[in-house]
């Protein structure tokens, strides 16, 4: 045994392995939550996420109401005070900086102006709005704590799915999310040594369970359990794990959605590398929009959890095995034949002799070479275009 073999060994022993992030996808979604999310939009379990989404809908109440009965208080004592009166209720309704935008989108008026004008005159724009509104209905989100705020307002047909409905439906199979199921909060990738260590502690700068008054947002992945799906050209195992990630509004800030995934490592700054087999859906908060969460959206994520990874791995053997080019003429034909540029056909082939130190030869390695060209567009469409004929390869050789 060699000396490398005897540090690798050792690695393993405290739980990390090897992984070459080279292939496949950079997926940069949850970095960019990881970015963006301040101390108090951070939690360390989901039981801490639940109880914080769920508390604020216990404090919540919804309702539809005629837009004209709406009236719109200002204080002349206080040019930034607006407040709401809705009918049945002689309370008034602060509304938040969202709910605001929203209101003054249904009835057409430009919310960024609205906000730079005294309360006074604010208010007087936006009554007149609310007054010649045609749609006539609303439907409201309101919460008490310490005061009434208005939360979203949104037309009436909105199919609300609570923040802590997704929640629930994530703890159904990753328990608290911290490692007393499979699935846990990601590890992180030592750059200097190449080597994944999926037992890190969860605290504010690691863990990737975010909510905020607006939104929430969950990633988890199987880490402990990687999966061996083919051979690097140095004969070491080409390891990946499963993950997933999923994201909600009840306020009408954006759909519900999910994706789910193979990759092999998740960086300090949570960028995905090497994903592999990426699946998404979305869905809009329409009138059917909990049904659908229900029929669809929460199956879908238990039976990503509870599948068998073995599909995945004979896909990806079956595209290492799949040989489709021998010569240089062959690598050009099989390119520009499903669509690639000659710049395009150029570059992929370069990038794979680059990376592997061999021209392609299987689907696999047309694969590897497509999603690496991907990886240096800065236009997300061109690189998303280029990720989907990717996974058709990949899909059609399996």
């Amino acid at each position: 045994m060699t000396q490398v073999d005897i540090l690798d060994a050792a690695r393993e022993r405290v739980g990390g392995y090897k992984v070459d992030v080279s292939r496949g996808q950079r997926v940069g979604r949850v970095s960019s939550e990881w970015f963006s999310r301040p101390a108090d939009e951070r939690y360390l379990s989901l039981s801490d996420l639940f109880g914080a989404v769920r508390g604020r809908t216990e404090r919540s109440r919804t309702r539809t109401v005629e837009s004209a009965a709406i009236r719109v208080e200002a204080s002349r004592d206080d040019a930034e005070r607006l407040a709401l009166m809705l009918p049945g209720s002689d309370i008034p309704i602060a509304p938040t900086h969202w709910s605001f935008g929203q209101l003054a989108g249904l009835v057409g008026a430009p919310a960024a102006y609205l906000r730079q004008l005294p309360a006074p005159l604010a208010g007087i724009n936006l009554q007149y709005g609310l007054t010649a509104h045609r749609a006539e209905q609303v439907k409201t989100l309101e919460i008490e704590d310490g005061r009434v705020e208005l939360r979203a307002v949104t037309g009436p047909d909105y199919g609300r799915i609570f923040d802590h409905e997704l929640v629930a439906a994530v703890q159904r199979i990753a328990g608290n999310g911290t490692g007393d199921t499979r699935w846990k909060v990601p590890g992180v990738l030592d750059w200097s040594t190449g080597v994944y260590n999926p037992r890190v502690d969860i605290t504010q700068d690691t863990t990737t369970l975010y909510a905020s008054d607006r939104d929430v947002f969950l990633f988890l992945v199987d880490d402990l359990n990687p999966i061996e799906a083919g051979r690097l050209p140095d004969g070491s195992p080409d390891l990946y794990f499963r993950g997933f990630y999923c994201w909600n509004s009840e306020v009408g800030a954006k759909t519900l959605g999910m994706a789910s995934f193979y990759l092999r490592a998740v960086c300090q700054n949570r960028n995905l590398w090497g994903v592999e087999d990426f699946d998404q859906i979305t869905i809009r908060h329409s009138k059917y929009a909990t049904s659908r969460f229900a029929h669809e959206a929460a199956p879908a994520l238990t039976r990503f959890a509870n599948s068998s990874p073995m599909p995945f791995v004979n896909g990806i053997k079956a595209a290492r095995e799949k040989i489709v080019a021998h010569t240089d003429d062959d690598r050009s034909e099989f390119l520009r034949k499903r669509g690639f540029s000659k710049v395009e056909t150029g570059k992929i082939i370069e990038t794979v002799l680059a990376e592997e130190g061999r021209k392609p030869e299987s689907v696999f390695d047309f694969v590897q070479g497509i999603t690496a060209v991907a990886r240096d567009k800065t236009h997300q469409d061109a690189r998303l275009d280029l990720e989907a004929r990717a996974k058709k390869l990949l899909d059609r050789a399996a």
